[in-house]
């Protein structure tokens, strides 16, 4: 009978789960709860879907509030009711406008106004669904006040934010942290009440015997109140169920598309394909998926007709009406995709498409489906309390000093050492870590549905400017509603981008056709820079441990691509299996050591499970799971399911069924193990293929216009490396490296011949408006022919004109760039002017006796560092001692098993974990020769030696080789020092 009750999603606010709410009613004999977040839905369907297990008859609404500031509460009577609340909040929220007093009018909510506000607001004329709660409290002021005489509209309104002093002083500590103010600063009014907990109901009674109608009127009110939504496995998808109006004209659309498109995928008329693509049809029809598929489709037609590329990747890759339609690339057929876990008749979800474009196409592809379809938003998604953010936030609310704040967010603490203040930080922090900070939005998720969204949850409108639902992926499956997946990358833009450059380069004569990767698949020109891991900047085959493992391989096919994209993730490096595959790709004889029935059930990977559905197999054939129980254990294993009672009976189950099969226990706990590690981390096998697809058009680029393709990964933000390593890797390939000019660059790098000129968007603290105005004014009047003419021509300050002297923008003129700043100087060095001002007259040139002045290499190289953060000469130049040795990774062969004494340039590093928690690290570096090598430091070696941030450092340690691959053991590393800024010395 609590209608007012919060839970941690009344954010900085309440202190526990909707489930824990549902538990605290159950401990106090509370048959019916309301829920009531501040500003918020978040909780209200998972509270709904989980009152049943207690017993609780659910009611949901709102608790309006300015700030904290209670103004009224929103009960929903029905469906209707909860969308009504949530389309109010939901405008209050998009509009940023709260400002009430009085509630707007309801057709199927009732309103409960707290006493104080009834007080405050002198409240005489009540409505029929408005009501006046009472609280414990109030019970002091009620026989005193003329709202005695309201008897029919005072109902019992007790808050319940707490279940004890712990979670009160939780709160006071959200409630800071929300103020960003000091504990000690927090004001009272900032704060809920201690009593604001819920009772017994038999105390309750006791306590409103004298006021027994008070009780009866929430009774009633109670009664009234009836909210469904159907969470069962039968469930509808609340999807926009059509996409012409019309199942019957959607059945025949796609039918119609897949034939007229079947010939493009297939020329030569396979029966395999048609058999396969009537199967799916029959199944997508029956599953009433095919709006589902014509959205994706529309979609996709769109981008195409604006030239945006595209890949279709995630379970969806298994379908062959997905690759007809040209929702995705991949043909199964020819990867022998597994049908089920694309789509069965036990799986109430429809296929996952992930379609990822152009990071800078993404945004218009959005704005067309908000256009195009009725009820849309993105998808919501909590961005929780995580330990070190928690206690930084309680440190500062403690007034605890930085350095205190470090070392406790570091983890690295004696308990005992810390004072009373350090250990409330830690308790509090773990109290709070988990906890909901804020709702942010998913990072692709897009929800079309048959119902306005409002039906379902409020929304809200975050700077991306698209209303987003307050609730996650997990909370929409549950009631029906699956996203549409549209992501945004930069390997699709390195693409398109490359192919523009390349045209421009080549002046238009070289023809290919980037989606003829069967071709691709074939050329041993790639597939042999693949095997060797020459992949840098290719999309999702570049990070070292990707090199790394692809040359362990020896990958020189697609589908070995295939199995390395999905071998890499996670979970099967963690399972310890991706070693195993290693090993059995390399030794025949030891893919005998793999179970009889798990090595029948995937001879390719030898036994091993490699992607998603291999779980589905494996708990199907295995363990005699039906495929629905099965893709409930693979979905379980990810995220929010794996606490679900379904997925622990499902675990349960696949242990049962291996003991009635006959099979030992150790078997049964090593594949269990197995799944149980990685299944939440690995691909589905379509999903590897596409990334595959798109790494071999990157492979391609890379391969036959190399300088084209560098030029394109440095425009769209480089990849895993930072620009220096791709810069050097274009020098590596015959570039020319050039530094900005004023007549040569652009804001962006650009490439004439194998010349590559930096863009000026890689000068730090060169504002943009500088650049524009520098290329608007050489395209409308040519090129600048010196100093004083660009001076003439472009408005800039003297810091800005300095940064292009000092950088060498103007070294086409000869003269020396020491001497171009005197001249600058003297020119500008006295005018202050605003950045819209134009000078009628050329500046006046003065003639002043220059001395000779000369900028050394040195210099040169030292203003590229400040200015870049990069210089375009070798690292190893600024050595303030010459290497004593010049051993590189081509004289690594000869010291094989033994120790080699080395220099390299830090590339990158990788932290990790071993098994007991020790620290070690991977790290990649550059050669005297500009050739990439890899270390690893294990623990011991760790602790004693630190990375000091990028430079050089001398390496001495043990070559090693895996499979083929070798990389060096550090034994001792120091980081060299550089030759001190002769600018300042």
């Amino acid at each position: 009978m609590y209608l007012n009750c919060h839970t941690y999603y009344s954010l900085r606010y309440g202190t526990f789960s909707e489930v824990e709410l549902l538990k605290l009613a159950a401990a106090n004999h509370v048959k019916t709860v309301a829920l009531t977040d501040i500003n918020n839905t978040s909780a209200c369907l998972n509270f709904i879907r989980s009152a049943e297990g207690f017993d609780i008859a659910p009611i949901v609404g709102i608790d309006f509030r300015n700030g904290v500031d209670q103004q009224f509460i929103g009960l929903a009577k029905n469906n209707e009711g909860y969308q009504e609340l949530n389309e109010f909040l939901s405008d209050c929220l998009q509009q940023e406008k709260f400002l009430f007093n009085r509630a707007p009018e309801f057709k199927n909510a009732f309103v409960i106004y707290p006493f104080e506000k009834v007080l405050e607001w002198e409240l005489t004329e009540f409505k029929p669904y408005e009501y006046i709660g009472i609280s414990v409290k109030d019970l002091r002021k009620l026989p005193f006040s003329k709202y005695i005489k309201y008897r029919d509209r005072l109902v019992f309104q007790q808050t319940v934010t707490f279940r004890n002093k712990r979670d009160f002083n939780a709160h006071r500590l959200l409630r800071a942290i929300d103020n960003n103010i000091l504990l000690s600063k927090l004001e009272v009014s900032e704060q809920g009440s201690l009593n604001h907990v819920m009772y017994p109901m038999d105390n309750i009674y006791a306590l409103f015997k004298e006021y027994p109608f008070i009780l009866e009127n929430t009774a009633f009110l109670f009664n009234q109140c009836q909210i469904q939504f159907d969470f069962s496995k039968t469930k509808q998808s609340q999807n926009q169920s059509t996409y012409t109006g019309s199942q019957e004209k959607d059945q025949q659309l796609l039918v119609e598309l897949c034939k007229e498109r079947l010939s493009n995928r297939y020329p030569e008329n396979s029966d395999a394909a048609l058999k396969r693509m009537y199967k799916e049809l029959a199944l997508i029809q029956k599953m009433e998926f095919v709006s589902y598929f014509l959205i994706n489709f529309d979609i996709i037609s769109y981008a195409k007709s604006k030239g945006y590329f595209h890949v279709g990747r995630g379970s969806g890759a298994n379908s062959i009406v997905a690759y007809i339609l040209g929702i995705t690339d991949v043909d199964p057929l020819e990867l022998d995709l597994y049908f089920e876990r694309f789509m069965n008749l036990f799986r109430s979800s429809p296929p996952d498409f992930d379609i990822d474009f152009s990071w800078r196409d993404r945004n218009d592809v959005t704005r067309y489906i908000f256009e195009r379809f009725e009820n849309v938003a993105l998808m919501g998604t909590y961005v929780t309390f995580k330990y070190k953010g928690a206690v930084r936030e309680l440190g500062k609310v403690f007034g605890l000093p930085k350095e205190e704040i470090d070392r406790l967010s570091a983890g690295n603490i004696t308990t005992s050492a810390l004072d009373e203040c350090a250990r409330l930080v830690l308790r509090y922090g773990s109290l709070i870590e988990g906890m909901p900070n804020y709702i942010s939005v998913h990072s692709s998720g897009i929800l079309i549905s048959e119902k306005p969204l409002s039906y379902f949850s409020t929304t809200f409108l975050p700077p991306k400017g698209y209303p987003t639902v307050q609730f996650d992926m997990h909370i929409a499956e549950d009631v029906g509603l699956y996203k549409y997946d549209i992501l945004g990358q930069r390997g699709l833009a390195k693409i398109k981008e490359a192919i523009a450059i390349i045209q421009h380069n080549k002046k238009g004569g070289v023809d290919f056709d980037i989606h003829n990767v069967h071709q691709f698949k074939k050329d041993d020109t790639i597939n042999s820079m693949l095997s060797k891991g020459q992949c840098m900047g290719c999309f999702y085959v570049e990070s070292p441990a990707m090199r790394m493992l692809i040359s362990k391989l020896k990958v020189n096919t697609y589908l070995g691509l295939v199995a390395a994209s999905s071998i890499i993730r996670p979970g099967v490096a963690q399972s310890g299996m991706m070693r195993e595959y290693i090993l059995r790709h390399h030794d025949p004889e030891r893919i005998k050591q793999a179970h009889p029935v798990l090595l029948s059930i995937m001879p390719e990977t030898y036994g091993v499970m490699v992607y998603q559905e291999d779980v589905i197999k494996v708990a199907h054939h295995f363990a005699g799971l039906s495929l629905g129980e099965a893709d409930v254990l693979r979905r379980g294993m990810s995220g929010k399911y794996r606490s679900r009672e379904e997925f622990k009976a499902v675990e349960q189950k696949f242990i049962d069924n291996c003991r009635l099969k006959g099979y030992q226990d150790d078997v049964i706990f090593e594949v269990w193990k197995q799944i149980e590690s990685f299944a939440g981390y690995a691909f589905a096998k379509g999903h590897s293929a596409s990334y595959a697809v798109e790494s071999y058009q990157s492979l391609f680029l890379r391969a036959y216009f190399p300088l084209e393709y560098m030029v394109a990964v440095l425009n769209n933000g480089g990849g895993f490396y930072r620009p220096e390593i791709y810069l050097h890797e274009a020098k590596m390939l015959g570039a020319t490296i050039n530094l900005p000019c004023i007549n040569k660059s652009n804001i962006e790098t650009v490439i004439y011949g194998e010349d590559i000129y930096l863009g000026y968007l890689f000068l730090k603290d060169f504002e943009d408006r500088c650049s524009h105005r520098i290329l608007k004014e050489r395209s409308i009047n040519g090129e600048y022919l010196s100093l004083e003419d660009f001076m003439d021509r472009v408005t800039i300050s003297i810091e800005q004109l300095s940064v292009l002297i000092r950088i060498g923008a103007f070294r086409f003129t000869g003269i020396d760039k020491y001497e171009l700043l005197w001249k600058a100087h003297f020119t500008l060095g006295h005018i202050k002017r605003f950045d819209t001002q134009y000078p009628l007259f050329k500046l006046q040139q003065s003639n002043h006796s220059i001395p000779v002045l000369h900028t050394t290499s040195l210099e040169k190289t030292y203003d590229q560092l400040e200015l870049l953060g990069f210089t375009i000469a070798s690292p190893f130049e600024l050595l303030l001692e010459e290497p004593e040795s010049n051993l590189g990774v081509k004289d690594m062969p000869l010291y094989l098993n033994g120790k080699i004494d080395i220099y390299g340039y830090l590339v990158t590093t990788k932290y990790a974990r071993t098994s007991d928690k020790k620290e070690m690290y991977f790290a990649t570096f550059l050669d005297v020769y500009g050739v990439v090598f890899d270390v690893v430091l294990f623990p011991q070696i760790a602790q004693k030696y630190k990375f000091r941030g990028k430079g050089i450092y001398r390496i001495y340690g043990n070559v090693v080789s895996e499979f083929g691959y070798l990389s060096i053991e550090v034994i001792k590393m120091r980081k060299e020092a550089f030759v001190q800024d002769p600018r300042f010395v």
